[in-house]
């Protein structure tokens, strides 16, 4: 059907026609008609040597009529054809393995207005296709536009598009040693859909380390595979390897002198990596683990260009970190190009767009965050998952103890005073001393063991409360020696307060109101026997304990400083235990009686002598195989 269109005089003379003409509309769109027809006389006649043949935007069009007229379109007009050109979508990979989309598509000016709204879309005038980085959200979008995908695409977006609750009922993994909570097994079937190179943004506690075991055991294949964590972090991915996946054959790296690397799963912490590069990069790696990846935010450091040249050709690469990407942008550009060349090829274009980059006159800042939406968004939509406990929290227990353990800087000087302890044991008669576990010397012996071991834990535990607090959590920590407490204090003073033995009763409450109520006070430091009862402390959902009481009352009590009341998030705790010493022996009989657990759920108090016979029995053993040395 013919009609009488009318534009604008303005429109009129900028493509030479008429104000006036008839034509038949071939294509429809949201903005624009393309017509074809010819100018017309005040008689209505065809005048057909001024010919319409063009796309028309609705908007200069001044009014339309219908007429009995017939226009003769050509049959092979290509706007006639165009439905026979498909809008197409290709998935192609470039020599460097950087997957694009190539979209091509007849003229059509709705469909150019599309495509010119994807993020980094580049045309080429050569084939008159335009190529955009591949990416989940690209991909939905020329789904929704109808699109031809074609079989690659619509694989990829299949494996994207998982339904996530169905596959996490159903997925199973040989050999893994426990069951995951619902949201890990998620994080297992997103690491799958995207080959694992993918962010694990889970809120600290959450257990992304399991989270990226269970994918390795998932792909036994995957060897070896190496883990890059900071140092306080080592000896817990071997306890969590152990502790889920079947003879693991893990190995940890330690020292700047290289040796022969045999292990399956491999750990080493980020200072060390810049001495193992050639080693490391000698052999066939499948898979990196970065934990806490934003240690490689600093382009001039080691570590970073030590973890750039180990993965520069490794198939699969699953970043760890509970820290917030949205209030440092730039701390994450590094880790996002590691898992993602092409999510973000310019830094300059990341820096300016997410980070508020700017020149403050003695240089370039680039600490700020703008678009935080947008960048969230996008990396949701192609390489992170994150979770916090608040919205896993029906998952979740109420309470989450995790253990930490740390390796102490002072093995040789704690080894000479287990070894006297041992020696006191078999002169005085173990057995004997258990009886009379509260005598002086007894306690007095035990004390230096507990001591030389919390002495050489205690810079990756001041460590570990540094990483944590990057999350901007506020963390209670609890000690019990002075020693311990003034390190902690001295080491973060501008952001904690702390309530010891010596505090007075007046500056007690004025300590928990400003970490209750000021936002920059983020760390509470606390002897445990006299923070350990009578305050609240709900502001902090997450609580460090760096040295046990004898009492399991008092560590339960100290733990329910934070789980009471007016808490409306789950609490973690974590146990900061030196490795293999005397703290390992106590942790050990507390969780194998369950005196922690009783003493929250019953009330019950358990003496210290009990607990103190209970060790020192544990010591009894050694003491008898020292005698047959």
């Amino acid at each position: 059907m013919a009609y009488l269109y009318q534009i604008s005089k303005g429109m009129a003379m900028h493509l030479n026609l008429p104000v006036c003409f008839v034509a038949e509309p071939l294509v429809e769109t949201d903005k624009a008609f393309y017509l074809y027809g010819y100018g017309v006389t005040d008689e209505r006649e065809m005048i057909k040597e001024i010919r319409v043949d063009t796309w028309f935007p609705k908007s200069k069009i001044m009014s339309i009529e219908s007429i009995d007229k017939k226009i003769d379109v050509p049959q092979d007009h290509p706007m006639l054809n165009r439905n026979k050109k498909e809008r197409t979508a290709t998935l192609f990979h470039t020599k460097q393995n950087n997957p694009f989309i190539k979209i091509q598509f007849p003229f059509n000016v709705d469909d150019i207005d599309r495509v010119r709204s994807l993020p980094d879309r580049k045309y080429n005038a050569d084939d008159k296709s335009w190529h955009v980085p591949l990416s989940i959200e690209t991909v939905e979008k020329l789904q929704k536009w109808n699109f031809t995908l074609d079989s690659e695409l619509q694989e990829f977006l299949r494996n994207a598009k998982l339904n996530i609750n169905q596959v996490s009922k159903e997925l199973i993994i040989p050999g893994l040693k426990g069951n995951l909570y619902p949201f890990q097994q998620q994080a297992v079937v997103f690491t799958e859909a995207r080959k694992g190179r993918v962010l694990i943004a889970d809120e600290m506690g959450l257990g992304k380390t399991i989270e990226a075991l269970a994918w390795l055991q998932l792909h036994p294949e995957l060897r070896p595979a190496l883990v890059i964590t900071p140092a306080s972090l080592k000896l817990n991915w071997e306890r969590e390897a152990n502790r889920w996946l079947p003879q693991p054959n893990t190995q940890i790296l330690s020292g700047s002198n290289p040796y022969p690397i045999t292990g399956e799963i491999i750990i080493i912490n980020y200072d060390l990596l810049q001495h193992w590069v050639q080693q490391i990069t000698a052999i066939e790696l499948k898979v990196i683990i970065f934990d806490e990846i934003h240690y490689i935010k600093n382009n001039n450091a080691l570590r970073t260009k030590a973890s750039k040249l180990i993965a520069k050709n490794i198939p699969h690469i699953i970043g760890l970190s509970g820290t917030p990407i949205v209030n440092r942008p730039i701390e994450f550009y590094n880790a996002i190009k590691l898992i993602n060349k092409t999510l973000f090829p310019s830094f300059w274009d990341y820096a300016l767009t997410y980070c508020r980059a700017h020149n403050n006159g003695f240089g370039w800042d680039f600490s700020g965050a703008s678009k935080t939406d947008e960048l969230h968004e996008k990396l949701i939509n192609t390489i992170m998952i994150r979770r916090t406990k608040r919205e896993v929290m029906k998952e979740l227990p109420e309470k989450i103890r995790s253990y930490m353990p740390l390796q102490i800087d002072n093995r040789d000087e704690y080894k000479l005073a287990e070894n006297d302890f041992i020696s006191y044991l078999t002169k005085e008669k173990g057995a004997e001393v258990a009886r009379h576990a509260a005598n002086a010397e007894t306690l007095t012996r035990i004390e230096t063991l507990k001591q030389i071991a919390v002495k050489g834990k205690l810079q990756q535990a001041l460590e570990w409360i540094k990483d944590f607090l990057e999350t901007n959590n506020k963390l209670v920590v609890f000690a019990t020696h002075r020693f311990v407490i003034n390190a902690i204090q001295n080491a973060f003073q501008n952001i904690a307060v702390k309530i010891d033995g010596s505090t007075p009763l007046r500056e007690r409450q004025v300590a928990v109101d400003n970490f209750q109520n000021n936002p920059n006070i983020r760390l509470f430091i606390g002897n445990i026997q006299a923070a350990g009862v009578g305050i609240t402390l709900t502001a902090a959902s997450h609580a460090a304990i760096i040295e046990l009481p004898w009492t399991p009352g008092a560590l339960a009590q100290a733990e329910d400083r934070l789980h009471r009341i007016g808490q409306s998030e789950i609490v973690q705790i974590f146990y900061l235990l030196a490795y293999n010493t005397i703290e390992d022996k106590i942790a050990q009989i507390l969780d194998k009686k369950q005196l922690i657990l009783d003493a929250v759920t019953d009330g019950k108090q358990t003496e210290s002598t009990s607990l103190l016979t209970e060790v020192i029995n544990s010591y009894n053993s050694n003491s008898n195989y020292h005698e047959k040395d």
